[in-house]
This record gives C-alpha cells, sequence and structure tokens, in this order.
C-alpha cells in the first residue's frame, strides 16, 4: 500500500471514529435527560380524605339514674338526737353561763319574782326603787353563775332519756322537737338537782341578801299582809327554763344547717329534710 492511500484510510478510520463517539454522546445525553425528566415529574397530590366524626347527641329519652338514698335507722337518728341535744346543752351552758348571759338578754332574762310584785311597787312608791333594781341584777348574775355548773346535770339528762320515737323526732318539722322532749320528760328532775347550785349562786351574788332585805322592809309597813315568798324555787325555776330556751335555739340552728355543724352524724340524721 501506497503511503496516500495509508494516510487516506487512517483519515477515514479517524472520521469515522469521531462520528461513533458523537452519536453514543447524544445517546448518554438523551437518556440523561429522559431519566432526569422521568425523576422530576410532578406527583399528582391527592386530596386528604376528611375525618368524620360521629358525635352522640343525649336523647330526650335518656335516663338519668337518682343516687339511692339509704333510709334513716332508728340506731342513727338516736345518736344524732343525742349529739344535738349534748351540743345545744354544751352552746347553751356556755352562753348563759357568760357575763350578762341571762341579765341582758331579754328572752330569758329573770324579773322579779310575781309573788313579790307588791314588794317591788310598793318600794318603788317609797324611793327604794335602787333596791329592787339591785336585786334584779343579783338574781341575773346568780343564774349566770349557776348556768356555768349546770352542764354535767344536764348532759346526764340527755343520756337517760328515753329516745323510742327517735325516727319521727328526727324528721320533725319543728325546729326545737328534742329539746322539747326533753323538757317534759326532766325539767321537774332537774329542777331539783339543780337547786343546791341554783341557792348557793344566789348567795354567792347577794341576791338572797337584798331579798330578804326588801321583804321585810315591805312587812314593815303598817296594814299590809305580810309576806315570806320563797327565792330559791323560782330562781331555780327560771334559769333551767332560760337555759332549755337557749338550747332550743341551738337545735333549731342545728336543724337548719347540720353542715355546719362538723360532724357527719348531724348532716346524716337532719340533712335529708
Amino acid at each position: 500500500m501506497t503511503p496516500l492511500r495509508t494516510l487516506a484510510l487512517g483519515l477515514t478510520l479517524t472520521l469515522a471514529t469521531a462520528q461513533l463517539a458523537a452519536a453514543q454522546t447524544k445517546t448518554t445525553t438523551k437518556k440523561t435527560t429522559t431519566s432526569t425528566t422521568k425523576k422530576t415529574t410532578p406527583v399528582k397530590k391527592t386530596t386528604p380524605v376528611k375525618k368524620t366524626t360521629t358525635t352522640t347527641k343525649a336523647t330526650a329519652a335518656t335516663k338519668v339514674i337518682a343516687p339511692v338514698v339509704v333510709p334513716l335507722t332508728a340506731d342513727e337518728a338516736t345518736g344524732g338526737l343525742r349529739e344535738a341535744l349534748t351540743q345545744a346543752v354544751t352552746k347553751a351552758v356556755a352562753q348563759g353561763g357568760e357575763t350578762d348571759g341571762f341579765n341582758a338578754n331579754a328572752d330569758i332574762r329573770i324579773p322579779f319574782p310575781p309573788e313579790a310584785e307588791l314588794v317591788a311597787a310598793t318600794l318603788r312608791k317609797l324611793r327604794a326603787g335602787a333596791l329592787v333594781d339591785n336585786f334584779e341584777v343579783a338574781l341575773n348574775r346568780a343564774a349566770e353563775t349557776a348556768a356555768g355548773q349546770a352542764k354535767p346535770i344536764f348532759l346526764n339528762a340527755v343520756q337517760n332519756l328515753s329516745l323510742q320515737d327517735a325516727l319521727t323526732l328526727a324528721t320533725s318539722k319543728e325546729s326545737d322537737a328534742a329539746t322539747t322532749l326533753l323538757y317534759e320528760k326532766t325539767a321537774a328532775d332537774l329542777r331539783t338537782a339543780f337547786q343546791p347550785t341554783m341557792q348557793q349562786s344566789l348567795e354567792q351574788t347577794g341576791a338572797t341578801r337584798l331579798y330578804a332585805e326588801m321583804v321585810a322592809r315591805y312587812n314593815k309597813i303598817p296594814l299590809v299582809t305580810p309576806l315570806n315568798p320563797q327565792l330559791v324555787p323560782y330562781a331555780t325555776e327560771k334559769t333551767v327554763d332560760g337555759l332549755f330556751a337557749l338550747m332550743a335555739a341551738e337545735e333549731g340552728r342545728i336543724r337548719a344547717n347540720p353542715a355546719a355543724q362538723g360532724s357527719a352524724l348531724l348532716k346524716r340524721v337532719f340533712g335529708g329534710k
């Protein structure tokens, strides 16, 4: 082969090789573009499914179950009444035993003995009204002094009280039903038991001396019928009655608002009305 032909053949091979390489390059580029295009194709977004919340509405036919109320037992009623009376005694004694517990309380203040009203009226006309006033104060001071010592006597009466109709008493509409029963069953015995305490208090406050002085001055008046009224029984009765009045008021407060007393039993017995 001549050198010229050899050169021409070399050129031809070189050109063919270059064209082949160019063709491969185009093919590769096309594939890459195609691949890239496929990868960047936006994916269609799917609309999210809305969650539906099912709300169950209460129908008018829905029944509300009422709480079961356990009936009050006789033992509970008895215990509640005794606790109420015990609390009433404690409060009454404390209130009545304070200074002016009787003297400044118009509801229970002890007035001049009715059987000696003529003595008081006569002495006031004789300008001895101060003696009458001093006696009335001393009388009420004696009641206050005695009241402070009445608690054991009254509590003993509460514990010995028969409560056969406890359920009826506990559910009574009367605000002082228990106190009234205690008074009816024990007042006479309480006065007897309380009389020595009352006599001592009357002497301590000077009421006994003042009373004797008034009666003596009255009996010296010409043409009057001499009087000898007994002070101790009268003062005892009025003091006991005054304490019962305070007890009745306390029982009424317990019945009206048992939750405020801080006792589960009182709330149970009196809270259902």
